[in-house]
């Protein structure tokens, strides 16, 4: 459990404490208040990455220089100050040289928000990022080889584009390197999708009422066992397009409903509730590879959810799981039981709810 968390120039937060309650805690305000930036903060000090942006500097408050979060989880003090371009981490008050030894030490942490509905809506990059955040946080091999690969991606497609007549040997020494980590990228991707398809076609077939089928399918975004074979063949492509036109940054992930496209033919109760299966099956793999549930930082869903799916979701959610929400207000609360702590948030300023 997070018992704690410390926030000093952290997005609109000059400095914050708050205690967090092991059931659930609630964050109530109106928008634009700090609200999202406080689960943001519990990301970013658990997984090193904010769901909401790749930048780093966006997260420090402005006029600030650095920024620092402090959190005890299960009993361990975290601790992350960065700056815009580096960063320092402790546990226990002991200095982590490397990200993955600190990753080691934290929490599994799934993030739920209005944005999910792009998991059916949006292009293939929101169902890889939906990929890349679970794998990185069971498989210990998974984000290296998601960096190092983006990298020579990089790479790649520069040589490509740079001159008019493209350096193909260059290009060829780009491919090899992707192509290692494109086959880790493939058999977690795969594996991953694998774990989640029974979980979510349980979870689905509860927000449902049980009228509908969701299965999961991963589609590779290259066919040949090498990755450097395949792009060898599409030379003449590429040299049209100047672009990389095979491999994990091209993945995707397959919906359907009752055998049909979820994208393309679902209503959007149904890819609403097609997407918090996802996130919920997201939630059940991680805590059969951890062996506990992860931290749910859920930010102002319950308001768009009618009654049927608010119950149906706490329900299927993993047992002992903590849960720290965001909303607007507590009307939809009436037929959920909220057992924990309740904050008012108003101008980056917390106070317990009466």
């Amino acid at each position: 459990m997070l018992t704690e968390l410390l926030l000093r120039d952290f997005r609109c937060f000059q400095e914050c404490r708050v205690a967090l309650h092991e059931d659930t805690t609630l964050f109530i305000g109106r928008n634009a208040q700090g609200k999202t930036s406080l689960l943001e903060a519990a990301c970013v000090l658990l997984r090193l990455q904010s769901p909401r942006t790749g930048n780093r500097a966006e997260l420090i408050r402005l006029g600030a220089g650095t920024l620092l979060i402090e959190g005890t989880l299960r009993g361990r003090r975290l601790r992350c100050a960065q700056s815009s371009t580096t960063r320092r981490l402790a546990l226990d008050g002991s200095v982590c040289g490397r990200s993955a030894d600190y990753l080691a030490g934290s929490g599994l942490v799934v993030w739920m928000d209005h944005r999910d509905m792009n998991l059916l809506r949006g292009g293939a990059e929101h169902r890889r990022r939906h990929l890349d955040f679970a794998a990185s946080q069971i498989f210990p091999d998974y984000l290296n080889a998601l960096r190092s690969y983006e990298r020579a991606l990089r790479g790649r497609n520069h040589v490509l584009k740079r001159d008019a007549t493209i350096a193909w040997r260059q290009a060829d020494a780009f491919a090899q390197v992707m192509a290692g980590h494109a086959q880790v990228l493939r058999a977690r991707r795969a594996e991953l999708v694998t774990a989640m398809q029974p979980h979510s076609t349980r979870v689905h077939h509860e927000l449902s009422a049980g009228s509908e089928a969701m299965a999961l399918t991963f589609a590779p975004g290259w066919q040949e066992a090498n990755l450097a074979d395949e792009l060898a063949a599409r030379r003449e492509e590429e040299s049209r397009t100047r672009l990389t036109s095979a491999g994990p940054h091209r993945d995707d992930l397959n919906l359907t409903l009752n055998g049909l496209d979820a994208s393309t033919y679902a209503s959007e109760g149904q890819q609403r509730s097609a997407a918090l299966a996802l996130k919920t099956a997201q939630a059940c793999v991680l805590e059969d590879a951890a062996g506990q549930p992860p931290l749910l930082l859920l930010d102002d869903i319950f308001g768009e959810l009618d009654a049927h799916r608010r119950r149906a979701l706490l329900r299927l959610l993993p047992a002992g799981t903590q849960k720290i929400i965001t909303t607007t207000s507590l009307d939809w609360s009436g037929e959920a039981a909220i057992h924990g702590a309740i904050y008012q948030v108003e101008g980056a300023t917390l106070m317990p709810a009466c």
